[in-house]
């Protein structure tokens, strides 16, 4: 409470004034701390009805946005859908608002958990959402508010479609509110909302409210990566004492160098002690760069943790929890960690002891008793959302974790340490982007609980730290969409509302907004070109005559010339190219221009490859040994005479050479006659004939006598020059406009010609009401196999064996390992799918679309065993899936088979889809709460 004296506080702040409306004033008061001035005006928009886009930096608080949606719909009787990108999002948010407004109020809907579904707020993945408006779902009656969390999801290259297909097609009556990370171009995206959802509000806020420090650590020792300025202390510049340090570290090493982080233990005793941060380091002390667990203590003593350190490796993670371990590191008092084994020990109940060994679950619980863990995804999910739930309640200090640990997932530390700067991303090992290494340590600072956050970056060998803070310090995050029509979606959409109309609606999406934003400075420059244009076309104006027409004669003369030029040149560089491959050993000619003109000799052949043309080896008379290629001659080589060439003969020794070149000076001929000229090709007659037909036209033109001609011509060729710019600028635009319908379009003929849609492409037909219920990547093949039978005979086992081919994705550590088949109807069946899919690839790169994703049998055995009731550790032998990745492939898994027991058009499948979900909705599966 303020003091006597102090002013009331609508006098004292004017954002406080806005909380004085009734329903953002008792929405606040539900919390115990004042809302930052972006809370509050996003909020006062969606009590006025309208959208809003909040961008704000992770940690910011940007949640209560959403929540308030949430309490708005209870007490104006209305619903709210809470979206999320990932379940585990899904399944935090549901425990928050549960806990908020109480369980019979709040509903889960995640694809395999159902709580509640028709509660006033239900949280919910995207795709749900999605399935949801395309089947119109009752659920949707009475929605007002729509929360689209982590919306920058929206660039995923293979899910960000989704959000906008939900984001075009809601009705109009709801208010979406989206919350995004950071990007640059927030203001276009708002823009974009605001063109698709009505009035949208867009706030960005870009202050973190827990100040974020930037240090590296080199050996032992903490280092701040900025300091201000000498000349300008609101600048900050790299610190200096951080780069001598660097350099001397690297000085002191060999190539070999590396930071020792392999996990042998050394003991706690005689160890190396890191310094107190930003403490001076002795020159001359072993650089190599401290343990894991090492690093940990020197966070501990600096009271840095809890931390979560990003490493991006599953392996890593969990190594980095067996070498403290190894270390006997203990981060919390022993009772505390008795307390945590006990609840877990309980979390776990429910599953088989047999199966615990399998799931590592000995070194997990030990880790989590002494205040670490690990964190990734492929570790089982209920112990994931244990070291959640461990760790946001301060109970744990410290997590290994990969990187899927950043999205979204409520995990704030004081600290964030960044082992490697490099990672994997899908393709090839590539430097992390300013994008990824903010939202990463934007981990780093709780609010209200820590005065600043801390990111570490520890070094290793050829880091250079100016890199690190140009990372650091880079702002600009574009959001970029990544949507693309799909099968199911162009069936939906023509039942839902007509081929035309569709097309509308994609002509809405966020992709077709930017594509038609970037070219809005071509578009501009196609009419200042367009006005050019007319003034040059005034300028050449004949008063004896049509120059333009006169003009167009000259021009297309001028074209043809030079198209027969172009064709003798090609014909003569390629007579030039055999003639290098005609060459032998011995072989003299001449050069008649260039670097390399005058006499050589041939000492070696080379007929060339794949990709290069012949490229024989000579030695000039100057002794030098050249190679020559087609880039060096325009016509052909013939050679004047041949020598002999020494067996024996090194082009390397240079007596040799010597010798050799001046074998070739004495028998060379001094008046050496030029080299045949071959004939050039024999032109086009036909060419030649429409040339002078044209010659005569232009003479007998009565501009041809005009006095003023040349002038005229002058202003003629400008206006062809600038009309074939004009021409180019335009194919952009073409190129760029109605890209997303003439998609949609090319989509629609494939399922057409496939039978899902009718001939004319506008109405489903009885295979396409099939399609509109699978929502697969991989919905097109699902669909075929469905419509052929392939999958008709199969018992359950064997069908969750060749459905698993549809959803799994090898590991890149997994990719070429040997298939293991369970039996021959899943062996036979999956042939014909892979069969099935070279016809639809084919199909589909006919009509210029991207191939669906190719089915992979890695998970088949594993698939079938599971289903057949096997234990886990039978399942997972020899088997390149972790757990925690099996469990998650086999969520996924019974979803699809959910969509196939709804789709598939034979009683016998739907029952046998049924029984395989049952048979693999078990044990570990089985057991997560909400996951």
């Amino acid at each position: 409470m303020p003091a006597p004296s102090d002013p009331p506080a609508h006098h004292r702040d004017p954002d406080r004034r806005r909380l004085d409306s009734s329903h953002l004033r008792r929405f606040a008061e539900l919390y115990d701390f004042p809302f930052d001035p972006f809370q509050v005006r996003a909020c006062e928009a969606v009590q006025d009805g309208r959208g809003a886009l909040v961008a704000a930096p992770t940690g910011s608080g940007k949640t209560i946005v959403g929540e308030f949606a949430a309490y708005l719909a209870l007490v104006s009787r209305r619903k709210t859908f809470y979206t999320t990108p990932i379940k585990a999002l899904s399944n935090q948010k549901y425990t928050d608002l549960a806990a908020q407004h109480g369980a019979d109020k709040v509903g889960l809907l995640t694809g395999d958990s159902s709580i509640n579904g028709e509660a006033p707020i239900v949280v919910m993945t995207t795709e749900v959402l999605r399935n949801m408006l395309y089947a119109d779902s009752d659920t949707l009656r009475g929605l007002g508010f729509v929360v689209m969390d982590e919306v920058h999801y929206l660039a995923d290259r293979f899910r960000g479609a989704v959000w906008e297909e939900v984001i075009v097609q809601l009705p109009e009556t709801v208010q979406v509110i989206s919350l995004s990370a950071t990007v640059s171009n927030a203001e276009e995206f708002g823009e974009w909302l605001a063109t698709v959802r009505g009035d949208t509000e867009v706030i960005v806020e870009e202050h973190r409210p827990v100040p974020l420090w930037q240090h590296m650590m080199v050996g032992p020792g903490l280092f701040d990566l900025f300091v201000e300025s000498d000349r300008d202390r609101t600048q900050l510049t790299v610190n200096p004492k951080l780069v001598q340090r660097i350099a001397q570290v690297e000085a002191s090493t060999d190539r070999h160098g590396r930071r020792e982080d392999a996990g042998a233990p050394r003991g706690r005793h005689g160890r190396e002690r890191g310094r107190r941060p930003h403490g001076p380091v002795r020159p001359g002390r072993p650089s190599r760069g401290p343990s894991r667990a090492e690093v940990i203590d020197a966070l501990d003593r600096d009271g840095l943790l809890p931390a979560i350190t990003f490493i991006f490796s599953r392996v890593g993670c969990e190594s980095a929890v067996g070498q403290l371990l190894a270390w006997g590191t203990r981060l919390i008092p022993e009772q505390a960690g008795a307390r945590i084994r006990r609840l877990v020990e309980e979390r776990v109940s429910s599953l088989p002891d047999e199966d615990l060994t399998v799931l590592g679950y000995w070194d997990f619980v030990e880790g989590l008793s002494r205040g670490f863990a690990a964190h990734h995804a492929g570790m089982l999910p209920t112990f994931r959302e244990i070291v959640e739930e461990l760790f946001t309640a301060g109970e744990i200090k410290a997590v290994f974790a990969t990187e899927t640990l950043a999205l979204g997932i409520n995990m704030p530390a004081r600290t964030v340490v960044l082992e490697r700067l490099v990672k994997f991303n899908g393709e090839a090992h590539a430097d992390i982007t300013p994008a990824e290494f903010t939202q990463l340590t934007g981990r780093a600072g709780r609010r209200g609980i820590d005065f600043e956050g801390h990111a570490v970056v520890l070094h290793t060998r050829g880091q250079d730290p100016y890199s690190v803070a140009g990372l650091a310090s880079t702002r600009t995050y574009p959001l970029r969409s990544s949507f693309v029509p799909t099968s199911n979606m162009a069936v939906n959409l023509v039942a839902q509302v007509g081929r035309a109309k569709a097309r509308t609606v994609l002509e809405a999406s966020f992709a077709q907004f930017q594509a038609d934003r970037a070219v809005v400075g071509v578009a501009r420059a196609i009419h200042r070109n367009e006005e050019g244009l007319e003034g040059y076309a005034e300028a050449m104006r004949c008063d004896v005559g049509d120059f333009a027409e006169y003009a167009a004669m000259r021009r297309e003369i001028s074209d043809l010339e030079k198209a027969v030029g172009k064709r003798r040149a090609a014909s003569r560089n390629a007579a030039a190219a055999v003639s290098l491959g005609e060459l032998s050993t011995g072989d003299v000619i001449r050069l008649q221009s260039g670097r390399r003109a005058g006499l050589a000799v041939v000492i070696a052949t080379n007929k060339g490859g794949r990709h290069e043309g012949p490229t024989p080896l000579l030695l000039t008379v100057g002794a030098q040994v050249r190679r020559l290629t087609e880039t060096d001659v325009h016509e052909p080589v013939l050679p004047l005479m041949r020598m002999e060439v020494p067996k024996s003969f090194n082009g390397r020794n240079p007596r040799a050479r010597k010798d050799l070149a001046a074998t070739l000076r004495a028998k060379a001929p001094k008046d050496a006659p030029p080299k045949a000229a071959r004939e050039d090709p024999v032109e086009d007659a036909a060419t030649q004939d429409t040339i002078a037909v044209l010659r005569r036209r232009l003479k007998s033109h009565p501009c041809n006598d005009c006095p003023h001609r040349e002038q005229h011509a002058r202003w003629a060729e400008r206006w062809w020059r600038l009309r074939k710019e004009t021409d180019g600028l335009q194919r952009q635009v073409d190129g760029r406009t109605h890209t997303v319908a003439r998609t949609f379009d090319r989509v629609c003929d494939l399922l057409s010609e496939l039978g899902y849609l009718s001939p004319d492409g506008q109405s489903v037909t009885e295979q396409g009401g099939l399609l509109q219920r699978i929502y697969s990547e991989k919905d097109l093949l699902v669909a075929e196999c469905l419509r052929e039978g392939v999958w008709s005979r199969l018992d359950p086992a064997s069908l969750a064996a060749v459905v698993s081919t549809l959803i799994y994705e090898p590991r890149r550590e997994a990719e070429g390992a040997e298939v293991r088949m369970p039996n021959d109807w899943v062996s036979d069946a999956f042939a014909r799918m892979q069969e099935m899919f070279g016809d639809l690839e084919h199909r589909q790169r006919g009509h210029r679309l991207t191939p669906l994703g190719v089915p992979d049998a890695g998970m088949a055995w594993a698939a079938h065993r599971w289903a057949s009731g096997a234990r886990l550790e039978l399942v997972l032998r020899d088997s390149a899936l972790s757990a925690g990745d099996f469990v998650r492939r086999c969520k996924q898994l019974v979803d699809l088979l959910g969509q196939v027991s709804d789709a598939a058009p034979e009683a016998v499948l739907r029952t046998s889809a049924r029984k395989a979900i049952d048979g693999i909705m078990r044990g570990v599966v089985s057991a997560d709460r909400l996951d």
